[in-house]
């Protein structure tokens, strides 16, 4: 039993490695956009003060914080039953939706981008492709 999760451990990370091979030109170009402030079509409502002075985690805090500091007020002082803050929270969990979504055609828009410019650039012998071609194709 212990060899079957090793193996099937060693086969998780090998795959995420080649997944992040993969998508790594992607996620940098990504990032190199977020960066510049051609990310989200939202934008910060909530201050950093706000967020330090409520608490809000690190990974909590984007552009749906604002939404996210009255949940937080509002489960504490229901005592975090879950049927007592169903507004904020549909609202919160909206705002985060909408922004999931938005990153996706992001990353469609770059995947497009570099499947249009990866055949060039293999044409011309100067990269290497992303995915290689399996030996029997």
């Amino acid at each position: 039993m212990r060899i079957t999760q090793h193996c099937v451990q060693f086969h998780f990370i090998s795959a995420k490695s080649t997944r992040e091979r993969e998508s790594g030109v992607e996620l940098r170009l990504l990032k190199k956009k977020m960066a510049t402030g051609e990310g989200s079509s939202k934008k910060m409502i909530a201050t950093p003060e706000e967020m330090v002075e409520a608490r809000v985690p690190l990974a909590y805090r984007d552009e749906c914080a604002h939404l996210l500091i009255p949940l937080n007020k509002c489960r504490q002082a229901e005592f975090y039953l879950p049927w007592k803050c169903e507004n904020e929270r549909h609202s919160y969990e909206k705002c985060e939706y909408e922004l999931v979504m938005e990153r996706m055609l992001q990353m469609k828009k770059i995947r497009e981008q570099s499947k249009q410019t990866l055949p060039q650039a293999a044409a011309g012998g100067a990269s290497v492709p992303l995915i290689p071609k399996p030996a029997n194709a």
